[in-house]
């Protein structure tokens, strides 16, 4: 029984300790916010260059298109709200 704890609680550390890539850039935002320093990083939060060269200004930092935003998915079509007459 302890053998069997010991190898769960081993296979559980070594696939734990596997490194993991999160998602660089979010697909909900067309413009990304590159910054420089101790962490060099991506930050995709802004709606227009403006905004981003906004926060940009006085740091080590670069807007960027989002490369993915081409890959989002297109917004949902509404149906139109007109009243179809009635026969």
């Amino acid at each position: 029984m302890r053998s069997m704890i010991s190898a769960l609680v081993v296979i559980g550390a070594i696939s734990t300790a596997a490194p993991v890539h999160a998602q660089t850039y979010s697909p909900d935002y067309p413009v990304c916010l590159h910054v420089w320093g101790r962490a060099e990083y991506y930050e995709c939060g802004y709606t227009s260059m403006a905004q981003c060269n906004a926060t940009a200004s006085g740091r080590a930092a670069q807007c960027v298109p989002n490369p993915y935003l081409a890959y989002a998915a297109p917004p949902p079509v509404r149906a139109s709200k007109r009243l179809r007459p009635v026969y």
